[in-house]
């Protein structure tokens, strides 16, 4: 029988969530939350696993007994490893992406890694690039690295975790990591001349049974015993599977978190510039995705902070007609324009909350429009997560690309439903589409988008 009822492990860089998944309705019934906290103590700042398993475990147990479950599926944010032994204990703490340790053998390593052609991977800051933290990590702690038994992607370790199967999978490997040779799909070159491909384990598709759950946390956790563990899959590559079960190309999804990722099915991976942190994407049949990205929630979060803002229409008019405008880029070192400090074009004094939450917001879009740019993208533009609650962000970005912008309005993110499909990948288009909802922009802000692009161009 078909699974309806799929518990999703959804892990993101900011927030993690066990998820409890309707297929039929394609809809979010239950959810549990937790900050995702980075901990400082050990050898480098790094994920609290025993804190997530802690949190997960009970939010499994708690949302099972109301919502019987069905299937367990995993999505997380990329550029993460853990490194486990033999006995499936961690042989190093999962390593922080953002710390900056790994930039101690830069010029080793840009030395040994693949060209951009092989592994469509830009060379990115601190742990951004994986294979940049296994180089690191086997150099600095080379016992612990010795000892390990299995590099496993972020979503596989919890479906190692709940199955006691190790794999790996495709997404994973194929977003920014230099650990795949987009040619010969198989490891890249990277991989087999440093030695690591023995610590690799069989390459899995996302929608892969690994096994059943563990029994002792069957009896734990209250599960049924037969409940099947399904492989997982990169967030990013979470939300572009239900559009990639339901589109034809060419469409791009915008999906929407701490990272702004723009996935373009059909793109032209000839325009990436790994300057601009452009990549390819590996969708979870195995197909390259042209794509680029850029930190947008986390720049709304610190430019606009948490409490919402509803600007008046006068803030809006004001911004538009002097105009205000912030200029790239408001986190250094990635996305479209690396190399640049963000800043206004009108002093900070005169910008107060209101205008700033609007600024924000097109300054949002536009960087999105580059990003698509980027990516040769054509059609159709779909927004899902957080910022489908933006209006002004929608609008500007159906008029700085002068396309249809289809916001999906069903759930706060698309990873959740992504991964739960993965359930039920063989019944393509099964299940409704989540509402959705057309948004336009207009001739004061495709002005607007043409004066940003100016002033970036003469910049």
């Amino acid at each position: 029988m078909s699974p309806r009822t799929v518990g999703v492990i959804d892990i993101g860089k900011s927030n993690a969530k066990f998820a409890v998944v309707d297929l039929d309705s394609r809809s979010e019934v239950a959810v549990r939350r937790m900050p995702n906290r980075v901990v400082s103590d050990g050898p480098y700042p790094h994920y609290d696993i025993p804190a997530l398993w802690d949190f997960l475990c009970a939010a499994i147990a708690d949302l099972n007994r109301e919502h019987p479950l069905d299937a367990l599926s995993v999505t997380t944010h990329g550029a993460s490893a853990v490194l486990i032994d033999a006995e499936g204990e961690l042989t190093l703490p999962a390593l922080d992406y953002e710390f900056a340790g790994p930039d101690e053998t830069a010029a080793e390593y840009d030395a040994a890694r693949p060209e951009f052609s092989e592994s469509f991977t830009p060379r990115l800051p601190a742990g951004l690039n994986l294979g940049a933290q296994l180089f690191w990590l086997e150099r600095r702690f080379p016992e612990a690295f010795a000892r390990t038994k299995w590099v496993l992607p972020y979503p596989q370790y919890w479906s190692y975790r709940l199955s006691g199967v190790a794999a790996s999978e495709i997404t994973s490997l194929g977003c920014h990591t230099d650990l795949w040779n987009f040619e010969t799909d198989l490891y890249s070159s990277l991989v087999v001349k440093q030695g690591w491909l023995e610590k690799m384990p069989a390459v899995r598709p996302a929608s892969d049974v690994l096994g059943l759950v563990l029994p002792e946390l069957a009896q734990k956790l209250g599960l049924r015993s037969q409940l099947p563990i399904h492989s997982g899959i990169h967030d990013s590559n979470a939300s572009l599977l239900p559009h990639l079960l339901e589109r034809e190309p060419p469409f791009s999804v915008v999906s929407t978190g701490t990272w702004v990722v723009v996935c373009t099915p059909g793109g032209d991976l000839s325009r990436l510039d790994p300057e601009r942190d452009c990549l390819a994407n590996l969708d979870a049949f195995g197909r390259a995705v042209a794509s680029a990205r850029f930190m947008g929630g986390r720049d709304f979060s610190q430019l606009c902070g948490e409490e919402p803002v509803s600007p008046h229409e006068a803030a809006i008019a004001r911004v538009l007609e002097e105009p205000i405008v912030l200029l790239p880029s408001a986190t250094e070192g990635s996305g479209p324009f690396p190399h640049r400090k963000a800043h206004w074009n009108k002093p900070s004094h005169t910008i107060d909350k209101e205008t700033s939450f609007v600024g924000v917001s097109f300054y949002l879009a536009m960087m999105t429009a580059e990003c698509l740019e980027l990516t040769g993208a054509e059609g159709d533009v779909v927004v899902e997560g957080p910022f489908t609650a933006n209006r002004l962000y929608l609008q500007m970005l159906s008029a700085a690309t002068s396309r249809r912008v289809v916001a999906m309005t069903g759930s706060a993110t698309g990873t959740s439903i992504g991964a739960a499909l993965l359930a039920r990948t063989a019944a393509a288009g099964a299940g409704p589409r989540a509402p959705q909802q057309i948004v336009a922009g207009t001739p004061e802000m495709a002005r607007y988008a043409e004066h940003w692009r100016e002033i970036i161009a003469h910049g």
